[in-house]
C-alpha cells in the first residue's frame, strides 16, 4: 500500500505516501471532526510503517490504541466510501507524558532545550532573555552541564555572586533579571514544569520505531493538562520538532516519510511568538521534509498558521467554519483562496455547510500536483473514537517497549555538584584572573578563574571534567558548545 484513503469525494481521495513529507494542516471548527481526521492519518501512516507522534489534548487520540466498535453509523459510512479490506483494530502506541503521569516521562536537559525556547517557557522579557543568554554561554565555554533546573538554579546564584568578573567578559549582569528568572523558576516549578528537565532524556531513535509486524509506532503525549500550559506545551513541541530537524540526516525525497509529527491546537505555537522565533519556525519547516518529516498542523482556523508556512502545507484538510463573526469571515476566505479551485464547487458556499465527518479536502497528487479540491466524505477511523480507560492505559503501557529505560529519573553529576565542590574548596585570592598570553607563565586566578577552574593542585582533575563535559554535551570547537536553529545544542550524538 503506498497511499492512504482519506474518503470519498466524486471519487476516492487519497494521500500518497511519497507525497506525505510535503506537510499538511487539518482546520475546522470545535466538533466537526478534525480528530477523526488526524486519526485516519495516524492510522493510514502507521500500516504504512510510518511512526508518527501526536499530541492528545482532550484525551480521545488514545483510542488509537485500542479496536473499535461496530456501529450503524459506521457500517454506514464504510459502504458508502467503499472500503473493502474495513477491520476494526488498534495500533501500536506508545503514550508520553512530560508530568509523567499517563505515559512515560519525557525530559530533556536544560543544555538541550537553549536560551531561546527556555526563555519563551519562562515568559521573559527581552532583556531577561538576554541575562539568560549569558547564562548559558558560561555554562557552554565552561562545559558545566545544565541538565536540570537545579543546575540552572546552581548557576543563576553564581552569576550573582560574582556579577563584577563575569560581567566583564560576558556583559552586563542585572541582579534584577537574576531574580525575575529565579521567580519564573519558581513558577514553573509549581506547575509541575520542572519534570521536563533531567535524564534519562528522550532518544529520537524511540521516536522512530515500528513493530514487529512493521507497523509504524503512534507516540502519543498525553497533553490534557499540559494544554493548560500553552507556553510549555507549544515550546516543547517546537524543541522535539527543532531536535529531529538538527539530528536526522539529509535523505531527499523518499517513498514514504521517516516520520510524521502532528501538531495539534497549531495557533499555540505562533501565539506572542516574535518575529524571529517565527522565521526560525519556518526554517524548520521548510527544510525538515528533505529528511524525511512531514509536519501536519491542526488548528481551527487556517490563518492560524502564518501565511509563510501555510503555503508550504501540500495536503490540506478542511472541516466546516462557521462565519458567525468577521474574524469567521475571513478564515473562511482565507481557506476558500488557498485551495485549487474546482468549477464543481462554490468553496466559500460549501465551508458552512458541511457536516460532521465531512471535509474539503486536497492532497498533492503524481508529480506533486495538488488536485482540485473536492467535498469528501471522511474514513471513519478502524480504532476506537474516545478515551480509554486507565487500565487500558496501564495495559498498554506495561508493554512498552522504552518503559525500563524512561520510568526511573537519573541524576548524575552537574553544574549543581561540580560548582558546589568548587565553592566549597576555593582558594582566595586577591588578584583577578587575566587571559593567558601563548607561551607566558599561566596568571594568579581570582575568584572566578578559581571557582570555575580551581587551583592549580586540581586543574588535572577539573579539565578531565571539562573534557567528560565536552564528549557528553556535544560538539564543540575550543570549550564552546554549537547551538542549533532555535538555540539547542547542534550535532549528532549528545549524550552518552
Amino acid at each position: 500500500m503506498t497511499q492512504i484513503l482519506i474518503g470519498k469525494g466524486d471519487e476516492p481521495v487519497h494521500l500518497l505516501a511519497k507525497y506525505g513529507n510535503r506537510h499538511g494542516l487539518v482546520a475546522g471548527a470545535t466538533g466537526t471532526g478534525k480528530t477523526v481526521s488526524l486519526m485516519v492519518l495516524a492510522e493510514g501512516f502507521s500500516r504504512l510503517g510510518v511512526p508518527v507522534f501526536m499530541a492528545d489534548v482532550k484525551g480521545d487520540v488514545a483510542g488509537l490504541a485500542m479496536p473499535g466498535t461496530s456501529n450503524e453509523k459506521v457500517t454506514q459510512r464504510v459502504a458508502e466510501i467503499g472500503i473493502p479490506d474495513f477491520a476494526l483494530e488498534g495500533n501500536p502506541v506508545v503514550f508520553w507524558d512530560l508530568l509523567g503521569k499517563s505515559g512515560h516521562p519525557v525530559r530533556t536537559t536544560v543544555s538541550e532545550i537553549g536560551p531561546s525556547l527556555l526563555g519563551r517557557i519562562l515568559e521573559l522579557n527581552a532583556v531577561q532573555s538576554g541575562m539568560l543568554e549569558i547564562v548559558f554561554k558560561l555554562a557552554d565555554d565552561q562545559g558545566l552541564l545544565l541538565l536540570d533546573l537545579d543546575d540552572l538554579r546552581a548557576l543563576l546564584k553564581f552569576v550573582a555572586e560574582n556579577r563584577k568578573e563575569i560581567s566583564t567578559e560576558y556583559g552586563l549582569v542585572s541582579t534584577q533579571s537574576v531574580a525575575a528568572i529565579q521567580r519564573a523558576l519558581l513558577s514553573l516549578e509549581r506547575e509541575g514544569g520542572e519534570e521536563l528537565f533531567g535524564e534519562p532524556a528522550l532518544e529520537l531513535g524511540d521516536l522512530l520505531r515500528t513493530d514487529l509486524n512493521g507497523r509504524g509506532v503512534i507516540n502519543i503525549l498525553a497533553a490534557d493538562q499540559l494544554i493548560l500550559k500553552p507556553r510549555l506545551y507549544s515550546s516543547f513541541l517546537l524543541w522535539l520538532l527543532s531536535e529531529l530537524f538538527e539530528t536526522l540526516p539529509e535523505v531527499g525525497d523518499l517513498d514514504k516519510p521517516k516520520l510524521v509529527f502532528c501538531f495539534d491546537e497549531a495557533h499555540l505555537l505562533f501565539d506572542d511568538a516574535p518575529p524571529s522565533l517565527r522565521q526560525r519556525v519556518e526554517q524548520v519547516v521548510r527544510i525538515i521534509r528533505s529528511k524525511g518529516v512531514g509536519v501536519y498542523f491542526c488548528s481551527q482556523f487556517p490563518d492560524d498558521v502564518p501565511n509563510e508556512i501555510l503555503g508550504q502545507l501540500g495536503n490540506r484538510i478542511q472541516h466546516a467554519l462557521r462565519a458567525y463573526t468577521p474574524r469567521d469571515q475571513k478564515a473562511v476566505r482565507t481557506a476558500a483562496e488557498t485551495f485549487v479551485a474546482n468549477p464543481k464547487l462554490d468553496v466559500a458556499e460549501v465551508i458552512a455547510q458541511l457536516g460532521v465527518g465531512e471535509a474539503l479536502v486536497s492532497t498533492l497528487q503524481e508529480k506533486g500536483v495538488p488536485m482540485p479540491v473536492q467535498r469528501t466524505l471522511i474514513a471513519p477511523p478502524r480504532s476506537r473514537i474516545g478515551a480509554i480507560t486507565p487500565e487500558e492505559r496501564a495495559t498498554v503501557r506495561a508493554r512498552s517497549p522504552v518503559g525500563d529505560r524512561y520510568d526511573s529519573r537519573v541524576n548524575r553529576e552537574s553544574a549543581y555538584e561540580i560548582l558546589g565542590k568548587r565553592v566549597a574548596t576555593a582558594e582566595p585570592s586577591a588578584t583577578p584572573a587575566a587571559p593567558a598570553k601563548a607561551g607566558a607563565k599561566a596568571p594568579a586566578r581570582g575568584p572566578l578563574g578559581e571557582l570555575l577552574w580551581g587551583t592549580g593542585r586540581r586543574q588535572g582533575m577539573v579539565e578531565t571534567m571539562g573534557k567528560q563535559a565536552a564528549r557528553t554535551v556535544g560538539s564543540r570547537i575550543g570549550r564552546q558548545i554549537l547551538r542549533g536553529v532555535l538555540g539547542g545544542i547542534a550535532g549528532g550524538s549528545r549524550r552518552r
